[in-house]
Formats: structure tokens, C-alpha cells, sequence
């Protein structure tokens, strides 16, 4: 039950921020909306914010997932969930009370999550998996899109899948950065079955089409299971 979904999370950080609404739009074949929240002080960039999320959130075919490169996501975190949006993931190294700020997000009725930035490892937040839906495992430096993959965080991808297996519960495991029609078999070959892909999404001519390539490619990286006593 390695893989019980593949799912894609356009990122619209590389959609057009004049269209929001016919970006949204442009991705409903996909399973969710990837929304990075940038505050200009945990990463060098600053995007959008509540009132933006919240009105994405009306208008939007699929629902939201919220990543907050933002600082104090303790205080900040729940109001993006009672805003509408259905996943809200927060950076570990920002995040004060990594427990209470999941529970504050689930008893707004969403999924919680926790990201790591690609130099922090996920060892010392193994305890968290029973408080969360999802880890973020950043595979580029959090701030800005249309960065270049980094392979070495493979490696934590296949930690985190392994320690998710021991703990069980059904928890995702995301992937952010770089990820394209070249990397995305990677990916799931580590473990992750959740895929924000950005300019890999929207720079494409046909986005529901290249949404689509997307998932086939994952699929047909999905290690095959066989039966047990079946020979390869």
C-alpha cells in the first residue's frame, strides 16, 4: 500500500498572478492547488497571504494545499486552514509547538503537515508523524520556483518513507522543487507520492495534458507488488 494515490500539486507560484482565478482553472484535472506562502523573512520573497488564500479558496476547483515559508507559523498557521485551505504544511525550523500547530490545523478540519528545508534532517522529527497527514521534503532551497533538482535529498525522501511504514497510518509523503517529467520517476522510486511541480506544470503549451503526462510518468515508476511466494 506503498502507493495508494499519485497526486499533483501545481504549484501556482509560476501561474500568472494577474489570472489567479483562470490559473486555478487551468488545473482542475489536477488533485490539489499548491499556494506558497512567502512572508519575505523565513525565505527572501514575499508573496500572498490570508486574504488572497482566502479568496482562492472560493473560486478554486481543487482544493487547496498550503505551504507556509512563513515565521511564526504557530500563531499564523490555523487561520489558513480556517480560510479554506484543506492541507496546511509548516516548516519545522520556523515552528515553535510542532504538535500544537498540527492539532490547531486538524481541529480546523484540514491536513496537517511539516516541511523540511533540503540541510535539516528528518531524524529528529520522526515523533512528530503521529500529529501530521504529510511531510515536505523540499527538493530545492525554499523561496523562489524554476530552481534545478536536488538528487541528494532522495535519500531523506526513502527515511521518511521508511519511518512512515514503521509507524503506519496513511501519511503522504510530498516532494517541492524541481520536479518535472525527468524527475518525477525518481521521486516516486524514493517513496513520495504527492508531486508539487511548477514551471514543469504551467510552462507547458497544453497543462491539463502535461498535468496528465505527469501522473503516467509516477505510475509507471510505482514499484510493481507481487504477491508473496511469487517469483520475479
Amino acid at each position: 500500500m506503498s502507493h495508494p494515490h499519485l497526486q499533483i500539486s501545481p504549484s501556482i507560484l509560476s501561474a500568472d498572478f494577474a489570472n489567479l482565478e483562470r490559473e486555478l482553472g487551468r488545473i482542475s484535472d489536477a488533485d490539489w492547488a499548491h499556494v506558497d506562502v512567502m512572508d519575505n523573512h523565513f525565505v527572501p520573497n514575499l508573496t500572498l497571504g490570508l486574504p488572497v488564500v482566502e479568496a482562492l479558496a472560493r473560486v478554486s476547483p481543487v482544493p487547496l494545499d498550503c505551504h507556509l515559508m512563513i515565521e511564526d507559523p504557530d500563531r499564523w498557521a490555523p487561520g489558513y486552514a480556517e480560510a479554506g485551505a484543506r492541507s496546511v504544511t509548516f516548516h519545522v525550523e520556523a515552528v515553535r509547538d510542532a504538535a500544537g500547530t498540527a492539532r490547531a490545523i486538524r481541529a480546523e478540519g484540514a491536513r496537517a503537515a511539516f516541511a523540511l528545508k533540503p540541510g535539516t534532517p528528518f531524524a529528529p522529527y520522526e515523533e512528530l508523524l503521529p500529529e501530521v497527514d504529510m511531510v515536505l521534503v523540499m527538493t530545492v532551497e525554499p523561496g523562489f520556483g524554476g530552481q534545478s533538482f536536488l538528487v541528494d535529498q532522495m535519500d531523506k525522501v526513502r527515511e521518511v518513507r521508511q519511518a512512515v511504514r514503521r509507524h503506519g497510518g496513511e501519511i503522504w509523503v510530498q516532494v517541492d522543487g524541481g520536479v518535472s517529467l525527468e524527475t518525477i520517476g525518481r521521486c516516486v522510486e524514493a517513496g513520495a507520492d504527492v508531486f508539487v511541480a511548477g514551471s514543469a506544470v504551467y510552462g507547458a503549451e497544453d497543462v491539463p495534458a502535461r498535468i496528465d503526462l505527469l501522473r503516467s510518468r509516477a505510475r509507471e515508476a510505482t514499484p510493481v507488488t507481487r504477491p508473496p511466494g511469487t517469483r520475479s
